[in-house]
């Protein structure tokens, strides 16, 4: 066994943090509240580009303290940290040379947060992954999801169609930006250990196997997730918030309810992300907090069944995780000792 997904394996626990431009609106636009997906509140209200990028020009997180909140996920008993560097908005956490549209260019806040992520988790001894919006961003022309039909509940649309009416093609957007971005933090920001792709829709197979590629050609031991999309990928992330029964075991493994769509894992590894309360991005409506025994619960539920709790937490416009997500993260500890 590999020692990548032999570390997977033993993993157990981690922290995701979905952090933004849109943390600033915190669920509220205009007198009225986003979806229960904070995070999508620019495609909810068809914020045009020309305003919702002006929210940089406000973004100075001044408590933001990435040593304090590695040192939290570990004083919680986390082993992994999985960092949004680009969300469906496109802006990038970090500072790219791709794009200015960035928390380091754009914002008075200058400082390059996954760096200051990235040298935390190596000072704490955690393991760093990434979230990165391969498919949908919505700052770009020729940003992807305009060929899906479904219907989204987080917004109005998939793609952006408020800003940009005329004819796509996303291969603009996939070679200019997303692959020279990947390259970027795949290079830059010292071992990545996982990388969380997101809703695959207008990927091409040929696409999909090229971000794979790009990945592993940079950072060998990184685990690609299952919506990268096309079939390319080394572990199987189960849906929002998905907590699968368990059904006796066979033959001594594990046999997996299938009936939540379990796809069949290459190296037999799983993860599940879920979230304290209803939203992934910051919202000061949304006061629908897990309870610590529930968190505990589903925690060991999850690790039993040998699948990975991947537990989300947005901090504010200011940086600072919330007060309640930070109370229950001790409160599981605290169960657990």
């Amino acid at each position: 066994m590999s020692n990548n997904i032999k570390w997977f394996k033993e993993a157990k626990y981690g922290m995701m943090i979905h952090w933004g431009l849109y943390s600033l609106l915190a669920g509220e636009y205009r007198g009225e509240s986003a979806s229960a997906y904070a995070e999508w509140i620019q495609s909810k209200f068809q914020i045009p580009n020309s305003e919702y990028g002006k929210l940089a020009e406000s973004f100075n997180p001044m408590y933001f303290d990435a040593d304090e909140i590695v040192s939290l996920a570990k004083e919680c008993g986390m082993t992994y940290l999985v960092v949004t560097t680009k969300h469906h908005d496109g802006f990038a956490m970090y500072k790219s040379e791709v794009s200015d549209y960035n928390v380091y260019d754009a914002t008075p806040f200058k400082r390059d947060v996954l760096m200051e992520l990235s040298e935390a988790c190596k000072k704490h001894g955690l393991k760093l992954g990434i979230y990165y919006s391969q498919d949908l961003d919505w700052h770009e022309e020729h940003g992807g999801g305009y060929l899906s039909n479904h219907i989204e509940t987080a917004g109005s649309t998939w793609d952006n169609s408020w800003d940009f009416t005329g004819e796509k093609d996303f291969s603009i957007c996939f070679e200019n930006k997303i692959i020279p971005q990947i390259k970027e933090i795949m290079t830059n920001y010292g071992e990545i250990v996982t990388a969380w792709f997101d809703m695959p829709m207008t990927l091409t197979p040929e696409q999909s196997e090229k971000i794979y590629d790009t990945v592993k050609e940079l950072q060998p031991d990184c685990l690609i997730n299952s919506r990268l999309g096309n079939g390319k990928y080394d572990y199987v992330s189960l849906g929002d918030n998905e907590i699968p029964e368990m059904r006796e075991e066979v033959s001594g493994e594990v046999d997996y309810n299938d009936v939540n769509g379990f796809k069949p894992s290459p190296n037999g590894l799983y993860e599940t992300a879920g979230t304290t309360n209803d939203s992934w991005g910051f919202t000061y409506r949304d006061q629908n907090w897990k309870s610590a025994d529930v968190i505990y619960k589903q925690k060991h539920h999850l690790n039993s069944m040998g699948i990975n709790y991947l537990l989300n937490v947005g901090p504010d416009g200011l940086g600072r995780i919330p007060m309640d997500s930070v109370a229950i993260l001790k409160a599981v500890r605290e169960m657990e000792k």
